[in-house]
Order: structure tokens, then C-alpha cells, then sequence
């Protein structure tokens, strides 16, 4: 088995757990969405897990963007939207796999800007 395959697997695998995870808890918090913000800050666990979570995914949501760009995702900015519509445990790994499999197909090479 190649790495990239291996990578591949990785990626794939903690994409399905980051949409499980996250889903199965945003469907146990029931109905009401204008408590699901201010309930990330309802401890100071949660309130560092909420701030850790936001620096990532704004950091994340840029490489997702300027990577998929530079190697050759025509539909990269969809990545930080599905972060903030579905969850960021999801639309991470999902770039990642899909990112290594443009590389592996050898649409684009790394370092050649698109």
C-alpha cells in the first residue's frame, strides 16, 4: 500500500467520524439553534474548546482556499462553507482526502502555482 493510500484512508475515515460525531450531538441539542452558539460558551471548557475550534477553522478555511486554488480544486471555497453548515471535523479531513487524491492523479504537482 502506497502512503497516499494510507492517507487516504486516514482522511476518509475521520471525515465520516467528524460528520457522526458532530451530528449526532448537534441532533441531541434538539431544535432550538438560538441557544447553539451561547451553549459553546457555557463553561470555560467549552468556552476554550469554542475558541480553540474558531481559530482553526478560520485558519483552516484560508489553507482550504489558497491550497485547493493552488493545487487545481476548481470548487475550493465550498470546503469553509460545508465547515460552517455541516462541521469543520468534516469538511477538514474531506479537503484533506480530496486534496491528496488531486495529487495523486497528478493534476497538479506541489509548489506549481494554479
Amino acid at each position: 500500500m502506497r502512503p497516499t493510500d494510507l492517507r487516504q484512508i486516514v482522511y476518509g475515515v475521520l471525515a465520516v467520524v467528524g460528520l457522526v460525531g458532530t451530528w449526532y450531538f448537534n441532533l441531541a441539542h434538539g431544535s432550538d439553534l438560538s441557544t447553539y452558539v451561547p451553549d459553546w460558551f457555557t463553561t470555560a471548557a467549552s468556552s476554550s474548546a469554542a475558541v480553540d475550534l474558531i481559530v482553526a477553522f478560520v485558519a483552516g478555511a484560508v489553507f482550504m482556499v489558497a491550497e485547493g486554488r493552488r493545487v487545481g480544486m476548481r470548487l475550493a471555497w465550498v470546503f469553509p462553507v460545508v465547515g460552517l453548515l455541516v462541521a469543520f471535523a468534516f469538511a477538514f479531513p474531506l479537503f484533506l482526502l480530496l486534496r491528496e487524491r488531486a495529487l495523486d492523479r497528478g493534476r497538479a504537482t506541489p509548489g506549481t502555482p494554479s
